[in-house]
């Protein structure tokens, strides 16, 4: 890295910094001013309302970040532009490919680093935020609930269904177990009804228990007042199915779909938000590789113009991102392939304006 790639990524950094900064406590003075009363009304202390807080920020960091690169990108590049720097660049036979590589080379390891910080710190601190809202705003659910009415493809020729299940007591009750001969074609070859199943030492068991057979036009009826059973899922998986999505890192939430999916669930449009989580954090690499082509050229309008540039772009991504997976839900598209679409979309958009730019 030479002298004139250090100036450059200096200028970037300390704008973004700055850019951070300020649209993170924008963000927050206008959040507190809107829960304020309900804070008040619910005499939330001082300290829980500071610690609500803190545990916020990492989601505003998320969704501010790609927002404050390109307004970085902008300002710094537009800096130079302004002062005639990138025309002495050039003639001195720097391409604007090579004048952006180093904050290319940024934005990439920044994705990479977002990447990780959504997928696996944010939504630990979304349990923080989310269990003050629910002890003392009353806003979110609350956790430990009943899960009822579940039903789930332990394998794919035995079905489970259970008419409730207490995560705490780690207990389901009206519980009906049936096993098909065949997947294709299944005929019911047997079907255990137990008045409760119960996960213990990492196996279930089931209590008070009847068990038909089917054989021809037989049916053998035994009964047992508790037998062990093997199922695939287990008591960890049902309880993700009390968590919500914010709560939820990449893992969990793979778990979840897989859960999901085994109760016949259309997983869909998890399946579309799981990729998009993937592709979000990308934003930071499109949005520069939109930016500074924009601000290598002089204006009229001068940081007016600019600003507005971002706001444009960076809303019209987000918007393009949710309408895409409303597309993608209703028709039969690929999910990691919907989920990536408003990436790939504007990507080549910002390599065709880079291209025509350096003409």
């Amino acid at each position: 890295m030479n002298i004139l790639d250090r100036y450059i990524l200096r200028q970037f950094i300390s704008t973004l910094f700055f850019a951070i900064i300020s649209l993170c406590l924008i963000f927050l003075v206008v959040n507190l001013m809107e829960n304020l009363d309900d804070f008040i009304d619910k005499n939330v202390p001082n300290p829980i309302i500071f610690k609500y807080y803190i545990s916020f920020f990492p989601e505003i960091l998320k969704i501010l970040t790609p927002i404050s690169v390109l307004i970085a990108t902008l300002f710094s590049i537009g800096r130079l532009s302004t002062n005639n720097e990138t025309t002495a660049m050039k003639s001195g036979g720097l391409s604007l490919y090579r004048l952006m590589l180093p904050m290319v080379v940024f934005a990439v390891l920044l994705s990479l680093g977002q990447l990780y910080f959504n997928g696996w710190i944010v939504p630990v601190a979304n349990k923080t935020k989310l269990e003050i809202e629910r002890v003392y705003l009353k806003k979110a659910k609350a956790q430990g609930g009943t899960l009822f009415n579940l039903f789930f493809r332990d394998t794919p020729t035995k079905h489970v269904m259970m008419q409730y299940y207490h995560p705490t007591e780690q207990t389901g009750y009206q519980v009906a177990i049936e096993d098909y001969s065949d997947e294709l074609v299944p005929r019911l070859r047997s079907r255990i009804e137990a008045d409760r199943i119960i996960w213990n030492d990492g196996k279930w068991k089931l209590e008070n228990v009847m068990v038909r057979t089917f054989s021809d036009n037989s049916v053998f009826v035994n009964s047992f007042d508790s037998m062990n059973i093997s199922l695939n899922i287990k008591h960890e998986q049902l309880i993700k199915l009390q968590m919500l999505p914010d709560e939820m890192n990449f893992d969990e939430k793979r778990d979840y779909i897989n859960v999901l999916k085994m109760g016949g669930k259309d997983i869909r449009k998890n399946l579309i938000d799981y990729y998009a989580g993937f592709a979000f954090p990308f934003s930071n690499l499109i949005v520069m590789l939109f930016g500074v082509p924009f601000a290598s050229v002089k204006k009229r309008g001068g940081i007016a113009i600019q600003i507005t540039a971002a706001m444009v772009i960076a809303f019209s991504y987000l918007i393009f991102t949710e309408i895409s997976k409303t597309i993608g839900f209703s028709m039969n598209i690929n999910p990691m392939f919907v989920g990536w679409s408003a990436n790939i979309i504007f990507f080549l958009a910002s390599i065709v304006v880079l291209i025509k730019t350096q003409k």
